[in-house]
């Protein structure tokens, strides 16, 4: 599942856009300033940006500036600016694309999957290997060490499966729990904390390696 940040600090608009994505199928974060927006991406895994220029504090175009320093993460504009020149000066900087507001959530939508299939998005494989594991998402098993894990419980199979996708990054709890379950996280960490823990145990059954770090003070990820 694709996570977008949503960078608005127009709640309202902001929250129109986390729910239409949704409904799309889409997994949202959300973040009303600059400097929000720049600390969730340094703690969390995303897809695709969303970005608002007239935010408190950092404007968009520094913010922007910041994705484009650390890489080549989709940002599309959403902007009630329209001039011409604005358009231009936030293309030359690297944003991807430039929506209007008022805007049809339809158009949002289209841009957004145009940018996702440019970027390749989430892969849409049936196996997925990494550092000795193996996620076979056809047939819902984990094999670990070339051992089959026991069965995993849904969530605890999606966890891995982000793990997975992006081995080298730390994911903070709420990701985690956003990604595995589907569903705004609340701030309770017991729930994540002992499935983290029960598929750390299934996995021990296979093998004796340590494949989940845990990143104190943040989150977790694949131990390298």
């Amino acid at each position: 599942m694709e996570r977008i940040l949503i960078v608005d600090d127009d709640n309202t608009i902001n929250t129109m856009l986390k729910e239409a994505l949704e409904r799309e199928g889409f997994s949202c974060g959300q973040a009303y300033s600059g400097s929000e927006a720049v600390l969730r991406l340094s703690m969390e895994h995303y897809d695709l940006v969303l970005l608002d220029l007239a935010l408190p504090g950092m404007n968009g175009e520094d913010v922007l500036r910041v994705i484009r320093e650390k890489g080549g993460l989709p940002v599309i504009v959403v902007s009630a600016k329209d001039d011409l020149d604005s358009k231009v000066d936030v293309l030359s900087i690297g944003a991807d694309d430039y929506v209007t507001k008022p805007f049809e959530i339809k158009e949002v939508v289209a841009r957004i999957r145009v940018q996702l299939r440019k970027s390749g998005g989430v892969q849409p494989q049936n196996q997925l290997t990494c550092g000795g594991l193996t996620i076979d998402r056809e047939h819902f098993a984990v094999t670990a060490a070339g051992r089959e894990v026991p069965k995993l419980t849904r969530q605890e199979f999606r966890i891995l499966e982000l793990l997975m996708q992006h081995p080298t990054r730390v994911f903070s709890k709420d990701a985690i729990f956003e990604y595995a379950w589907q569903e705004p996280y609340i701030g309770e960490t017991k729930t994540l904390d002992v499935h983290i823990s029960n598929l750390r145990k299934k996995l021990k059954q296979v093998s004796d390696e340590e494949y989940i770090e845990t990143v104190w003070g943040i989150g977790y990820r694949l131990k390298a």
